[in-house]
């Protein structure tokens, strides 16, 4: 009985002390906040899955500095909610709602095609949206869901989007990745995960794939006034954990961990409009700040070959 008082005693006062610190570890948990004043009137922002989370506050934010805001999504309904109210709270009316669904590329070309029709100019492209820890599940042209849209879904997206992302420079694109690259390899054998399929490590392959793109496009790109980064927005509370129920558990348990949506826009923020960036290019940032690269996102060989079988898989050919 005794032993039992002594741990319940234990546990009362560590359950004290996390109340009592909560707050302090939820500001340092929130990490880096952009303060760059840039504006961005005259410029256009196009943000994939803009409809929530952290690309919904990464398009308020930017609508708020003045950018003609692009929201590219699959849910128009959830969309068209999100850009009225953005509308309504920064006062900018240059903020649209165009359809894409990255899980097809028969959306995606007429998405391209729109937007090449209707833009002048595509300033910034931030390519946010993605799917994570999903059942087992094939996009429309049968690549694995988190694969096909993670990453062949926003390579084809910047491929064809790319002339006029040249005409509108000095650009940017910015690539949302995660530090779950670190627990991600490249499986050329079993891309799609056919053989045997783990969502966890699909998922980490997939934010792997987002940095060796942004590590191979930023090669392509050299000289023509247009960067490219990445970002690991942090461990954020938003819908991308709703197909994992221990995601999901984990979140709720230690809340006080988990950034804010706005929280986790700021490296995307940061990446897209921060002066010191105007000619970095092909790097990781996290915090608004240099990030960590695991060894296997660093690999040169990986990064070209992923490139040409990406090309291959989409049946188009960058140069």
């Amino acid at each position: 009985m005794p032993v039992l008082f002594t741990v319940i005693g234990i546990c009362a006062i560590a359950a004290l002390l996390l109340a009592a610190f909560a707050p302090y570890i939820r500001r340092c948990a929130g990490g880096g906040v952009c303060t760059s004043n840039a504006r961005l009137n005259g410029k256009t922002v196009l943000i994939t899955g803009a409809n929530t989370g952290i690309g919904k506050e990464t398009a308020w934010e930017l609508a708020r500095r003045g950018a003609r805001v692009i929201m590219a999504c699959r849910d128009l309904t959830k969309a068209e909610t999100a850009a009225h109210e953005i509308r309504e709270d920064t006062g900018n009316k240059q903020v649209i709602v165009r359809e894409l669904d990255l899980a097809d590329t028969r959306s995606i070309y007429q998405f391209a095609e729109n937007i090449i029709t209707e833009e002048k100019l595509i300033n910034i492209l931030i390519n946010n949206a993605g799917v994570m820890m999903c059942p087992f599940s094939k996009t429309v042209d049968g690549f694995e869901m988190h694969f096909g849209v993670n990453h062949l879904g926003h390579f084809l997206l910047t491929f064809l989007l790319l002339d006029l992302i040249k005409s509108s420079a000095p650009a940017r694109i910015v690539n949302v990745s995660s530090f779950a690259h670190t627990f991600g390899r490249i499986n050329f054998k079993d891309l799609q995960s056919e053989e045997s399929y783990d969502g966890g490590l699909a998922y980490c392959q997939s934010k792997l794939a987002n940095i060796l793109f942004t590590r191979e496009l930023a090669k392509h790109l050299k000289g023509t006034k247009v960067t490219t980064n990445s970002v690991h927005p942090g461990c954020v509370k938003s819908e991308i954990t709703r197909h994992s129920s221990v995601m999901s558990l984990a979140w709720k348990v230690l809340t006080f961990l988990i950034k804010t949506p706005k929280q986790g826009a700021q490296t995307s923020i940061y990446c897209a409009v921060s002066e010191e960036l105007q000619e970095i290019s092909g790097k990781h940032f996290s915090d608004c700040s240099p990030a960590f690269v695991a060894p296997q996102g660093r690999n040169d060989g990986t990064a070209s070959k992923l490139w040409d079988v990406s090309c291959k898989l989409l049946e188009i050919r960058w140069a």
